[in-house]
């Protein structure tokens, strides 16, 4: 069972690809949601606005992939897939890449634009640090507040992450634990009279 993932740990350094006067500036993004894609390239819309095409490709999810390759008026396929290829390359997700090309008066036929946004992307990617994440699963657990120093005990001993709490007459987390962890972890808290846990939907 694969527990971990590879993604970028922040937006990559604009990165510059020419071929035959036409200029492709290289973007990478680490992305959670379709709505955060837009947000980025609508930036670089804003910023690039002489430029001819805003070509891209993103991939989200860990064990549920979702992805996306957009041309923008270049040739079917010469664009968009070879910039998911680089994605796909280095094996990362939750990820967007960008390819904003100027026209520079030559045209460089489907080969050619196929190398250059495969280079513009890699670019891009090789520009950004990539880190390892594990996968993790989330759980809410409540229980009453004599309970506490029980339930901190496991959260210390398992090295379990508080993600978000609520400490009122009943106290509520929502804890992260590993996927590899996860049954074991469940099982603890299942044991313990007057707790309830619930695994949540990523």
């Amino acid at each position: 069972m694969n527990n971990e993932y590879k993604t970028l740990a922040a937006s990559s350094e604009e990165t510059l690809f020419k071929d035959r006067g036409s200029k492709f500036f290289g973007y990478a993004f680490p992305v959670q949601s379709e709505e955060e894609v837009k947000l980025q390239i609508d930036e670089l819309r804003a910023q690039h606005s002489n430029a001819r095409h805003f070509c891209y490709a993103f991939q989200l999810g860990v064990e549920r992939i979702s992805y996306r390759a957009n041309d923008d008026g270049e040739p079917n396929n010469s664009a968009g897939m070879p910039i998911y290829g680089q994605i796909q390359s280095f094996n990362i997700t939750n990820v967007l890449v960008v390819s904003v090309r100027y026209f520079g008066g030559t045209k460089l036929g489907v080969g050619g634009l196929i190398n250059a946004y495969r280079n513009s992307a890699k670019l891009a990617i090789e520009a950004s640090q990539i880190i390892v994440k594990t996968i993790n699963v989330r759980f809410r657990i409540s229980f009453p507040y004599h309970l506490m120093n029980k339930v901190m005990r496991i959260i210390k001993e398992q090295n379990i992450q508080i993600v978000n709490q609520n400490l009122e007459l009943n106290c509520t987390y929502i804890i992260a634990i590993r996927k590899k962890e996860s049954e074991k972890t469940h099982q603890i808290f299942a044991g313990i009279y007057g707790l309830s846990i619930l695994k949540l939907d990523v």
